[in-house]
């Protein structure tokens, strides 16, 4: 039999979103369409093994079912996606639907629990009155029985082609949601730039704080070695953690730890009273956070903001200060995506900012091109720190000038990608790309981190020979003679 293209599944699962589009909000339909495609997953998947097995036992059931018991999950009798398409045109068809979601959450508490809470296939609401609403789902369900979407492992291979379709959703509902997208989807040339900077390893503990769909978080953990990496993460959206747990169970990802909460203000990754500590932190928390939590820092707990409290309608730094207080002391490394302030507003960030230079952790600061996010036209930059550095330099580099012009967002390629890794794991200065800096040439620049102080780009101009400026408007002005000599001879032929 032969395997199912990725675009072809992309395509199949996108136009599935035609039953809600121009009647359902996409903010809300992309969360129907999201968990139709992990249910039909589970229930291909499960049919899948059950088939495998039946045959590999001769059709002993009491020996196929012992089998099932130790799969990844389990999907209880009648909630499987066939079971509720075969009732597709039953009277009670969204409540059929929500009994079969809250039954396969039940029977798998550890890794599904909340998972479906935003999720309500029987709301009038957003779905329409009951005759419409039937239809919807009566046409939503014949759309994911599509052929194309048989998401058996036999039919699509061992590739991670489920995590892939659910990543392209992701991207293409971010990239049309307006402000908001940055809240649960980092670019993946962003996730890949991070993960290749932090460059984990075999046996790593990786967090985000941040972690929106975790798609960030994921990324960063396939750089690992094999499999053997824990991912940790919290978020405050209910609905983005739902995403979330949702996204590390279709890309296989099984030993992950996501927490739903206000990471500044009710961290919950912790060990009794004293926070986790992680070998990698990664995020890319929303910009300028207002109203964070400034109000309980000074008496946080956890002693995060002992090297100062940030302001209060700008959260930047409270994240950066959770999330190196959350690295592994001698070793742990951090990257974080950052709006430019960051680097050289004054007042109690820069206060912040000059201890964390001193204390030397700061090991790199990264410009990235403008209109690289959903929802932001405004440059970002990437801030590495490192608790295990072995100099007392911070390399600058300014790749905001390097990326492929896109019609909605900007992107970085392959190589755009390559130059800035090898720059910064080779440590060094790169005329009109990158500088080296001293401690002492950073506090002589009264701690100030925008990289133009640093990295000089600017272009002189070519310089004009004025000489043949003249002869060319010589010649010019001979032209017009010329021209305008004709031009009265034709307006004397015609008498005018």
């Amino acid at each position: 039999m032969s395997k199912t293209n990725q675009s072809e599944i992309n395509a199949v699962a996108w136009s599935a979103c035609d039953t809600f589009r121009g009647v359902v909000d996409p903010s809300d339909y992309k969360n129907y369409i999201l968990v139709m495609l992990f249910w039909k997953y589970i229930s291909d998947l499960w049919r899948d093994h059950y088939d495998r097995y039946m045959e590999e036992f001769g059709g002993d059931k009491t020996r196929v079912n012992r089998r099932m018991a130790r799969e990844r999950f389990t999907l209880p009798d009648g909630a499987s996606f066939l079971s509720l398409y075969e009732k597709r045109n039953e009277a009670d068809i969204g409540e059929r639907m929500n009994m079969a979601l809250e039954q396969i959450e039940e029977a798998n508490k550890e890794k599904l629990e909340g998972v479906f809470r935003e999720v309500d296939f029987n709301n009038e609401n957003k779905l329409g009155q009951t005759k419409d609403r039937n239809a919807r789902l009566k046409h939503l369900l014949e759309d994911f029985n599509n052929s194309k979407l048989d998401l058996r492992p036999s039919i699509v291979g061992e590739e991670d082609v489920i995590g892939n379709v659910y990543e392209y959703l992701l991207e293409r509902f971010a990239s049309g949601a307006g402000k908001k997208a940055g809240e649960f989807y980092t670019p993946g040339q962003v996730s890949s730039l991070l993960a290749r900077l932090l460059k984990p390893k075999k046996g790593d503990t990786i967090c985000d704080p941040a972690c929106g769909s975790g798609s960030l978080l994921i990324k960063v953990g396939r750089q690992a070695d094999d499999r053997d990496f824990a991912l940790y993460g919290q978020e405050s959206n209910g609905t983005t953690f739902a995403l979330c747990k949702m996204n590390m169970f279709l890309h296989g990802m099984d030993s992950f730890d996501i927490k739903w909460g206000d990471t500044l203000r009710n961290p919950r990754l912790h060990e009794a009273d004293q926070l986790t500590k992680f070998d990698i932190v990664v995020a890319n928390p929303p910009f300028s956070l207002d109203k964070w939590g400034q109000d309980t820092a000074e008496a946080d707990p956890y002693l995060r903001f002992q090297r100062g409290v940030p302001p209060k309608s700008k959260g930047d730094y409270a994240f950066i200060l959770h999330m190196i207080e959350t690295a592994r002391e001698g070793s742990g490394r951090v990257g974080i995506v950052v709006p430019h302030g960051v680097l050289f507003r004054s007042a109690a960030e820069g206060k912040i900012r000059k201890k964390l230079i001193e204390e030397n952790l700061l090991e790199a600061v990264i410009g990235l091109p403008a209109n690289l996010f959903f929802g932001t036209g405004i440059p970002a930059a990437i801030l590495v720190f490192n608790k295990g550095k072995t100099t007392g330099d911070v390399i600058f580099i300014d790749a905001s000038h390097e990326y492929k012009d896109g019609k909605n967002q900007n992107h970085l390629t392959e190589e755009h990608l390559e130059k800035i890794v090898s720059t910064y794991q080779s440590f060094e200065t790169i005329d009109k790309y990158s500088y080296r800096a001293t401690a002492q040439e950073i506090a002589d620049n009264d701690f100030n981190l925008n990289i133009p102080r640093y990295v000089d780009t600017f272009e002189e101009e070519a310089e004009i020979d004025l000489d043949a400026v003249k002869k060319e408007i010589v010649g010019l002005e001979d032209e017009l003679i010329e021209v305008r000599s004709k031009m009265d001879g034709y307006l004397k032929e015609l008498g005018l």
